[in-house]
């Protein structure tokens, strides 16, 4: 993990297109900015972490449907 500080209104460059700047700073959190090509797809993480919970609480949830109906089938 690279560690970096950065002061409002300082970037950090990623690669040639990604640009990540510091809006604002105040205390406890720093505002940012990003910039990168359209068909890059950005998401908090939080919001990644909540849809593969979902995701496999929903194939768990299908899993025991199919058992129950294929135990049915089978009688």
């Amino acid at each position: 993990m690279l560690i970096l500080s950065r002061k409002e209104n300082e970037s950090i460059q990623i690669g040639d297109n990604i640009e990540i700047k510091i809006i604002q700073t105040t205390k406890g959190c720093a505002k940012i900015g990003i910039e990168a090509p359209k068909s890059l797809m950005i998401l908090r993480k939080e919001l990644i972490t909540q849809i593969k919970d979902e995701n496999l609480h929903s194939a768990t949830q299908n899993d025991v449907k199919l058992e129950i109906l294929s135990k049915k089938l089978k009688k």
